[in-house]
């Protein structure tokens, strides 16, 4: 499968199934699917080639020659017009063995901001405010644990609501996965998302210590963040939580975190407000596109789909030229890997949602994912008696690009894996389906991302010379 595009003057071949990406002068850009045509035919001559090329694009023979020999260069080399090699992995994949190796414990059901896009309805998932327990969290991990076999590094997000509403048992349980990680040789990795309304030195010192990574909630410009990330009397946040998170990012020295926010209808500009958290000194940063009931005032539509993609490339171009200022940061869907990449299996199925990454309630039910919890039709079973409704996990182990009929020519789909279960389920029914909004939002980030690593190894090259 190949992919064509230009942006921001590059002219980029991406091969799909090898991952190769290929920055392109216009004639060989032209030339390539004149190549594939003939070469999906079996014709793979470099004279037929050449004068294909030459005859429908009016090029000079011995040009087309050169093209015809690079083409077939690179098809031998396994980095154009390469062959599907995932396809056939794929009834493997889905038989395989998984372990659970990552937990997101919604440590309280509960919330002191009233954010009006939240999909757990203010921290209670739409079910009862409540707050998990020392003894629950501790059979949470006594659960992630066992059930993780053989490997040893393990992740726990303590997510809420707001979970420092819960801080002390947070703590407790933090020691307490040290405790289990000598006896069982595990390694926890623990992580924490908070709106900042509580956070302070102490819980700070705490996180250095202890977590790997830290998610600072924020929307961007004040008036932005204020109107959608109110208190439940209607006051803003914003205020209050930004020197806290400022002092945050210098206390990690500017990494293991984001600044992670939510664009809406009303700032479909989002490229303003990712501007604006990085002119406020956060080098890490994340922006994403709310997933909401269309009858919300505020969600997004397929309309706003063109404004979004040209948000992304004017996002792009400031990205890079901050960079070459030495005022970069770093923007994380705009981070991708052209190297190495995630395995096989993250290409093929992503986050790995009801199979290696569960949901825990406060009261120790067991979810695919966070999006999930309060539908009682996903819950999964308990700490206690593990996971009871093997059913729901079989069904999120079968799921993968394959599996969703839009994803299998699409160009992205190694990349995005897919996309988001949740998000699909609840734009059409079926976790096998696919969210049209987003997956359009995602081709244009990835097509960003390649293009900013084109112009940025551009800029290497010429310092080098």
């Amino acid at each position: 499968m190949i992919h064509r595009y230009i942006n921001n003057g590059y002219h980029i071949v991406m091969d799909v199934n090898s991952g190769s990406v290929h920055v392109m002068d216009k004639s060989a850009y032209d030339a390539v699917p004149v190549a594939q045509r003939l070469i999906e035919q079996g014709k793979e001559d470099k004279e037929e080639i050449a004068r294909a090329v030459a005859e429908e694009l009016s090029m000079a023979l011995s040009e087309a020659e050169e093209l015809a020999e690079e083409f077939l260069a690179l098809k031998e080399a396994g980095q154009l017009f390469a062959e599907d090699i995932y396809e056939n992995y794929i009834d493997a994949f889905k038989e395989r063995e998984t372990v659970v190796k990552a937990l997101c414990l919604h440590i309280a059901h509960d919330c002191n901001l009233a954010c009006k896009y939240c999909f757990a309805g203010e921290g209670e998932y739409h079910g009862r405010r409540a707050l998990m327990s020392l003894e629950v969290g501790k059979k949470a991990l006594d659960f992630l644990v066992a059930n993780s076999g053989n490997r040893v590094n393990l992740e726990v997000d303590f997510f809420g609501g707001e979970p420092l509403m819960n801080w002390q048992v947070v703590k407790d349980l933090v020691a307490y996965g040290r405790s289990l990680e000598e006896p069982h040789h595990k390694k926890f990795r623990f992580t924490l998302t908070t709106n900042g309304v509580l956070l302070t030195d102490e819980v700070m010192d705490f996180v250095n210590r202890e977590m790997s990574n830290l998610v600072l909630s924020i929307d961007g410009r004040k008036e932005i963040h204020d109107l959608m990330r109110p208190h439940r009397g209607g006051q803003g946040s914003y205020d209050e939580i930004l020197p806290k998170y400022k002092k945050a990012a210098r206390s990690r020295n500017q990494m293991n975190y984001y600044v992670r926010g939510t664009y809406t209808r009303n700032n479909t500009d989002f490229s303003e407000d990712v501007i604006h958290l990085a002119d406020e000194g956060f080098e890490q940063i994340s922006v994403e596109p709310v997933v909401a009931d269309k009858k919300e005032d505020y969600a997004l539509r397929m309309e706003d789909v063109p404004t979004l993609l040209s948000e992304y490339d004017k996002l792009a171009l400031e990205y890079i030229n901050r960079k070459r200022e030495g005022k970069g940061f770093q923007f994380f869907h705009f981070m991708i890997d052209l190297e190495g990449g995630p395995c096989v299996a993250k290409r093929l199925s992503g986050c790995g949602s009801g199979t290696e990454y569960l949901a825990v309630t406060p009261w120790g039910d067991l979810y695919p994912c966070h999006q999930f919890v309060g539908q009682e039709e996903f819950l999964m079973g308990n700490v206690e008696d593990g996971i009871v409704r093997k059913d729901i996990q079989d069904k999120f182990k079968a799921c993968n690009v394959y599996s969703k009929k839009e994803c299998r020519d699409c160009f992205a789909k190694f990349y995005c894996s897919g996309g988001c279960a949740a998000n699909a389920y609840h734009e059409c029914g079926d976790v096998n389906g696919s969210y049209e909004l987003g997956c359009e939002l995602q081709r244009k980030r990835v097509e960003c991302a390649i293009m900013i690593k084109a112009a940025l190894a551009d800029e290497e090259r010429e310092n080098y010379l």
